[in-house]
């Protein structure tokens, strides 16, 4: 399973009653972070999850509102007691934006590595997912991210059984190896199910919805996506700011058969954003107001519909 917390929803700048947008997402242990603009550790604090735990962190573009927490989040880090290393992935310039902002955190006792990506990328993580970027538009370069976790296919013991497989070689079937059995040699597809579908989320924000994204992101379980813009009135800033409205959002949602979408990166004039979200839920309907302590877990399920749990929630203001 794979749980999450929205950390912050705000752009640009924050707000008293409003983090700037960042998520954390909690896989087998490791947590995996997208964004980090200012005032991200005090949000995830307020959250409780483990500090020590942040193995990744991934950069949608270089902006001071996703970047500028960055050295007192590494230093948070530091001071959980995490001695292993850190990636940072994120678009061309993110080597020398982090650069530049570990200047005022130098000395960490474990190592950050920098990844730059770019469109059609691959990262397999440690702890299981895997991330694919696509190139963004938002005047610089910036990325979309699509992480799966695949789904093993289930063991059959009964059919081991009756191949005479001794059940200290049944890990090895699992894990896709051959064994022998009373009859000889056994293969993995002798005693595994068919192909499951695994788990698949996304995380959209700072660009213009483009032609290729709904087949990145199709059938995505929970996609977490950019709202600058509340009413539909102000297309014309999305399009001039590379943002997107509500209903844009909503609209890349359905496009992509996505199981549910969250909204998040509000411009700090929507003060009121659920006062927008009928736009988005006209389109969309399975679509939630994005706020900091927004959590869910997405699990395994042969119903696509359950996949996504029960969504539990705090607020910091």
């Amino acid at each position: 399973m794979i749980d999450f917390l929205l950390l912050g929803t705000g752009g640009m700048v924050p707000l008293p009653h409003r983090w700037l947008s960042s998520l954390v997402v909690r896989c087998r242990g490791d947590l995996t972070l997208f964004d980090c603009g200012e005032g991200t550790q005090i949000a995830w604090r307020a959250g409780g999850w483990n500090l020590r735990r942040l193995s990744s962190i991934f950069l949608s573009h270089t902006h001071a509102d996703h970047v500028a927490g960055l050295p007192g989040l590494l230093h948070a880090i530091a001071n959980a007691d995490r001695a292993e290393p850190v990636d940072i992935y994120g678009p061309a310039g993110t080597a020398e934006v982090v650069a530049g902002l570990r200047t005022i955190a130098p000395d960490l006792p474990f190592t950050v590595t920098v990844i730059e990506l770019v469109d059609g990328d691959r990262v397999d993580l440690t702890h299981g997912l895997s991330a694919s970027v696509r190139a963004g538009e938002h005047g610089l370069p910036s990325l979309i991210y699509r992480l799966d976790l695949p789904r093993a296919r289930r063991f059959a013991p009964e059919w081991a059984r009756e191949l005479g497989i001794p059940v200290d070689r049944w890990h090895d079937l699992q894990e896709g190896r051959s064994v022998t059995g009373a009859a000889g040699p056994v293969l993995p597809g002798e005693v595994l199910g068919p192909h499951r579908s695994g788990l698949a989320f996304a995380y959209v924000t700072d660009t213009r919805p483009l032609a290729d994204f709904p087949s990145f992101l199709a059938g995505v379980d929970l996609l977490v996506c950019e709202g600058t813009y509340g009413d539909s009135t102000d297309l014309p800033k999305a399009i001039a700011r590379g943002h997107m409205t509500f209903a844009e959002a909503a609209s890349l949602a359905r496009a992509s058969s996505a199981g549910a979408l969250w909204l998040t990166h509000f411009s700090p004039a929507l003060t009121d954003p659920d006062a927008c979200l009928p736009q988005a839920t006209a389109v969309f309907p399975a679509t939630t107001i994005g706020h900091a302590g927004l959590t869910t877990t997405l699990n395994f399920s042969d119903d696509k519909r359950a996949r996504v749990a029960e969504t539990a929630t705090f607020r910091d203001s």
